[in-house]
C-alpha cells in the first residue's frame, strides 16, 4: 500500500490521473427509447454509499432471455456521451450494459481540476468504488433478462484502475477489462482475487511506468491470477477515446487517440468476455 500512496502522491502532483450504508429504496427508472434494431435505452438511479448513482442501461429488447452483463466505468470525467458510447457497443454485442455514474448525483468534469477533485477520494479509498460498483451488480440482478452469475465490467483510464483495485478487493465481477488504467493500487491477495483479468495498456502512456508494469505483473503472478496483458505500441494514455487528442492539446496532457490500438483492444475485450461468459 505504501507503493500506492507514493503512486498517488505523483499523480496527484502532475493534476491528472491515470485518466457504508447502502440504502434501500424504490429505483428511479427513465422511460426506455427503442430504435428499429430493438436496442432499448433507460435512465436509471439508484442509492450507494452516500451517493445516488445515476446509470445508462441499454440492451437489445428483440433477444429474449438472460445473458450477461457489463457494467462501464468511465474516465475520470464522469458519465459522459463516452462511455454511453461503449455501452451502446456493448449491447450490440449481445450483452446488458450499464454505464455507472460512479462519483454519484450526476457530477461530470470538464477539466482536469474539476475531475481530478471527483477522483482523488475514490484513490484515497479504494473501498469507496468497490461499494458504489456493488451496488450497480446488485441493481443489475434485477433485471430479468440479465444472468446474475455472469455480470463484469469494463474500465476506461480511472475507471480501468478503480476496477483492478476492487477486483482486486474480491469484488463480485466475472470479468474486469482495464483501458489504460493505472496498474498498481491494492494489495494482490490470493484469497480475495477471483475475477479474470484482460489489460489493455498503451505501451507509450507516460503515467504508467514500465517499473509499474513489471510489478503489476509480477504482482499477479506471485498469487497466480487469471490475467491477459496486452501492451500497444505507440498508444499512449486515453488512446481509445477519439476525442482524446483534442482534450491533451486542450489542457497541455500527453494523452491521444490511436485508432489502430482502440481497434485492436476492444476485439481483445470481445474475445475475452465471450471466452468468460461462454457466448
Amino acid at each position: 500500500m505504501k507503493h500506492f500512496k507514493i503512486l498517488f502522491g505523483i499523480l496527484l502532483s502532475a493534476g491528472v490521473f491515470v485518466a457504508c450504508n447502502n440504502q434501500e429504496a424504490k429505483p428511479v427508472v427513465a422511460a426506455p427509447a427503442a430504435d428499429s434494431s430493438g436496442i432499448k435505452e433507460e435512465t436509471i438511479s439508484f442509492p450507494a454509499d452516500s451517493a445516488n448513482l445515476n446509470a445508462f442501461v441499454v440492451y437489445n429488447d428483440s433477444v429474449k432471455g438472460r445473458r450477461p452483463a457489463v457494467i462501464v466505468i468511465p474516465e475520470w470525467w464522469g458519465l459522459n456521451d463516452y462511455p454511453k458510447m461503449r455501452a451502446r457497443m456493448l449491447a450490440k454485442l449481445g450483452y446488458v450494459a450499464m454505464a455507472l455514474d460512479i462519483y454519484g448525483d450526476g457530477k461530470v468534469a470538464d477539466n482536469p481540476d474539476s475531475a481530478k477533485a471527483y477522483a482523488t477520494p475514490f484513490y484515497m479509498n479504494p473501498m469507496k468504488a468497490k461499494i458504489r460498483i456493488d451496488s450497480a451488480i446488485a441493481r443489475l440482478r434485477k433485471y430479468d433478462n440479465v444472468d446474475p452469475e455472469n455480470i463484469g465490467a469494463i474500465g476506461y483510464c480511472f475507471g480501468g484502475g478503480v476496477l483492478l483495485n476492487t477486483a482486486r478487493l474480491g469484488d463480485d465481477l466475472k470479468a474486469v477489462v482495464s483501458f489504460h488504467g493505472s496498474l498498481i493500487g491494492t494489495p494482490a491477495r490470493k484469497d480475495l482475487l477471483r475475477t479474470k483479468i484482460l489489460v489493455c495498456h498503451g505501451n507509450a502512456d507516460k503515467f504508467v511506468s514500465p517499473a509499474d508494469v513489471a510489478k503489476f505483473k509480477k504482482q499477479m503472478d506471485s498469487i497466480g491470477a487469471n490475467y491477459t496483458f496486452i501492451g500497444y505500441d505507440s498508444a499512449t494514455h486515453a488512446f481509445t477515446n477519439p476525442a482524446s487528442t483534442a482534450t491533451g492539446e486542450k489542457f497541455h496532457m500527453p494523452i491521444a487517440y490511436n485508432g489502430k490500438a482502440d481497434t485492436a483492444s476492444w476485439q481483445a475485450m470481445t474475445t475475452f468476455l465471450a471466452g468468460v461468459f461462454g457466448k
